[in-house]
């Protein structure tokens, strides 16, 4: 995937695109990651990132950067369709990982505090992770 299409994926939007990404996060976001804990090989940034995305002290371009990069990521319509085996998921790691790097600094020790405690709460999600390294 190019930097330039990246770019385009990862616009924060206005507050009205955030408000709508956020709703469709929060709807898919849980089932999404089931199936994609074993391809994504920073499955804790991940669910941190998702909880600094829905955070309200995250500051609102930050948020919409989240918000573009998770929508991608739990929206079935993508690059390189999620069902094919191995390169399913490559796109979207290639969007997450070129926002948590554009983001870095902005996910705090409460957002990674909230992700173990998704994780625990999710054991399977967990156990998908522990198999994929």
């Amino acid at each position: 995937m190019d930097e330039v299409k990246i770019g385009e994926i990862l616009l924060p939007g206005d507050e009205k695109t955030q408000d709508r990404r956020e709703k469709q996060v929060r709807a898919r976001f849980w089932p999404t990651m089931r199936r994609a804990a074993r391809q994504i090989p920073f499955s804790r940034d991940l669910v941190a990132a998702y909880y600094c995305a829905v955070d309200r002290k995250t500051p609102l371009r930050v948020r919409g950067t989240l918000l573009a990069a998770l929508a991608y990521f739990i929206l079935p319509i993508d690059i390189v369709p999620d069902f094919f085996a191995v390169v399913g998921f490559s796109d979207d790691i290639a969007v997450l990982a070129a926002a948590l790097r554009m983001i870095q600094g902005h996910i705090n020790d409460g957002h990674y505090d909230a992700a173990d405690s998704a994780l625990a709460d999710h054991p399977d999600i967990a156990a998908g992770m522990k198999t994929s390294g």
